[in-house]
């Protein structure tokens, strides 16, 4: 798996918004990564914000 879908996993197992430093200590990713990942899910719609710098999967 990839960093995008690792992070889709988290998000998706939390069930609730998360911020990147979450999804960093949830997946053992390194934060970078997760910005990095994060920034190219945003730009392709593929994650979604519901609160100010939390972030969801589009599809539930």
């Amino acid at each position: 798996m990839n960093e995008k879908q690792i992070i889709l996993e988290a998000m998706k197992k939390a069930g609730e918004p998360l911020n990147a430093g979450k999804i960093a200590e949830l997946t053992g990713l390194d934060r970078k990564l997760v910005d990095k990942a994060m920034a190219d899910m945003k730009k392709d719609g593929s994650i979604v914000s519901p609160v100010r710098c939390k972030w969801e999967p589009a599809e539930k």
